[in-house]
């Protein structure tokens, strides 16, 4: 049968969801592994990570249910919330490709002041202390305290932040445009008859 048909269909759409699953328990994983090694001690940070995980893999299970089984209202509600995820996924990722490296720093600034946990991932894991001034009544998990010749995290920070920003803004794109093919294979999906049905009954 020539890619096109119900087969066809089925067959990359359950490819597709098979492929969220993978990256969502990936994503659970990252965060378990870096809890497990003390890398990231913020729970804040390993929720979000964890809730984005689970958030993926059950719209890949309702995608694959849907799809194996040929369900209208399933592959209904796959494809709104599908949908909606690209909106936001595609906007997310232009916003990060888009930002300058002033709008980087302040952002910085404000993730910094905000979220003590992850300060102290920060400082330990670039061996840097304070944003841009750090005084000695602060409190510092960077190693180079003991030597007392401690970098200020910030310049640091800013060197890796526009790397981040531009593979974290292409993941995004990259997958977002794989969830706009999604929509597309499972609304041509929804409207194709089954070989195996009732000929004459339009699924």
């Amino acid at each position: 049968m020539a890619c096109g048909g119900f087969a066809c269909s089925k067959n990359c759409l359950c490819a597709l969801n098979l492929l969220y699953t993978l990256v969502s328990l990936l994503l659970i994983g990252i965060a378990a592994w870096g809890i497990g090694f003390g890398l990231i001690s913020s729970f804040r940070v390993v929720g979000v990570v964890i809730a984005v995980g689970v958030f993926l893999f059950f719209i890949a299970l309702v995608g694959l249910i849907g799809a194996v089984k040929h369900h209208q209202v399933l592959l209904f509600f796959y494809m709104i919330i599908l949908l909606l995820v690209f909106i936001v996924q595609f906007s997310v990722s232009c916003a990060c490709l888009a930002l300058n490296e002033e709008q980087q720093s302040e952002l910085l600034e404000v993730g910094w002041s905000n979220t003590n946990s992850a300060r102290t991932d920060i400082e330990r894991n670039l061996n840097c202390c304070g944003f841009r001034v750090f005084y000695p009544n602060e409190t510092c998990a960077a190693d180079c305290l003991r030597t007392l010749h401690c970098r200020p995290c910030a310049p640091i920070m800013e060197e890796y932040a526009g790397m981040v920003l531009r593979f974290v803004g292409g993941i995004g794109l990259f997958f977002s445009f794989t969830e706009i093919l999604g929509v597309w294979l499972t609304y041509r999906y929804r409207n194709q008859k089954d070989p195996r049905a009732n000929p004459s009954a339009f699924i």
